[in-house]
């Protein structure tokens, strides 16, 4: 909800739609009464029945209840549901940040700001802590060998590993904790004699990429807006209208190694949203961050795709940017003065 400097209520806003003035402030209000009885719902499952979220979500899908996103749900989305201190009116923010040049960085808890009553609750504060005080039991620190032990039991039982598999699996650990531990979710792999054949390192970085760019454009929205310009997004395409001027499609390209060991990437176009500019993140070596970006403009690029290398032609490379910065420079607005 979008409110004015003195905490009169302005108008709702859509998703993908963001404040336009310094002064004004958007918070958070109560959904619709369905939405707040699943919300309830799941406290009760979880606390009074001990339901797991992998149990909670499944019966939400047998019922033919969506999220706020019109999708199923995961073991995540529920215990995201059941973590968020915005259901007991709290607003919790830095939770990450990000400077100019700099990759985004998560912020451990002790650095992170609360404001405590901030929004109106719709958990009462005594039933949102108890589901903490259960993850929190059942939640420790393992051991290296632990960890390998209850993955090589999953496994067994699964016949294959991904990270979908583990972190919809009640009673393990994160697939995060696996690659911060092992240095990768590949070598945790080969711990237990699972080695993923080339077609499955194809669709789990896929994965990773789709995860990561709903986060990008996020981010990229947050700092048009921080200079000044007007963006809205499109929910459906994700598409970027900035200043009613122009349009931004962001995609993802993901690097690939051949077998001639020379990085290749593959940049595709979406020809069908005709977008002004085509926003190519390459990503590096890991596919875990950004490495440069590509500015391509739809007039002097009307292919359904491109092959970019390390070193590529002076008319390629003149469209690459270590930053976003050029991108947030053509979006920015100054005041002038009026002429006496």
């Amino acid at each position: 909800m979008l409110i004015d400097q003195h905490g009169s209520i302005k108008s709702e806003l859509s998703r993908g739609e963001h404040k336009c003035l310094q002064t004004d402030r958007v918070i958070l209000m109560p959904g619709p009464d369905e939405e707040l009885q699943t919300v309830a719902q799941i406290y009760r499952w979880f606390i009074d029945e001990g339901i797991m979220e992998a149990g909670i979500a499944e019966r939400l899908n047998s019922r033919g209840i969506k999220t706020d996103l019109d999708r199923g749900w995961t073991r995540a989305t529920v215990h995201q549901v059941l973590t968020n201190e915005k259901y007991v009116g709290n607003n919790v923010y830095n939770r990450v940040s990000f400077k100019l040049k700099k990759l985004r960085v998560v912020n451990t808890p002790d650095m992170w700001i609360k404001k405590e009553h901030a929004f109106e609750a719709i958990v009462p504060s005594d039933v949102f802590f108890t589901a903490q005080g259960i993850i929190r039991a059942r939640s420790r620190r393992y051991t290296d060998d632990e960890l390998i032990e209850r993955l090589r039991h999953l496994y067994k039982s699964r016949g294959l590993l991904t990270s979908l598999i583990i972190d919809e699996t009640d009673g393990m650990p994160s697939s995060s904790v696996y690659s911060f531990r092992f240095g990768g979710l590949i070598r945790a792999y080969e711990r237990v004699g699972f080695t993923p054949d080339r077609d499955y390192r194809h669709i789990e970085v896929n994965r990773i990429l789709r995860q990561m760019n709903p986060g990008i454009v996020a981010q990229t929205e947050a700092e048009i807006a921080r200079v000044g310009g007007q963006v809205f997004r499109d929910p459906a395409t994700d598409l970027l209208h900035v200043n009613r001027e122009f349009t931004v499609s962001l995609v993802l390209a993901r690097c690939t190694v051949p077998a001639s060991g020379r990085n290749r990437w593959k940049i595709r176009f979406d020809t069908s949203l005709l977008p002004d500019i085509t926003v190519a993140v390459r990503m590096d070596v890991s596919n875990q961050a950004p490495l440069d970006y590509y500015l391509l403009p739809r007039l002097d690029f009307g292919h359904t795709r491109l092959n970019l290398a390390d070193q590529n032609a002076v008319e390629f490379d003149s469209y690459r940017f270590d930053t976003l910065d050029y991108l947030y420079g053509m979006a920015e607005r100054t005041r002038l003065r009026r002429a006496a």
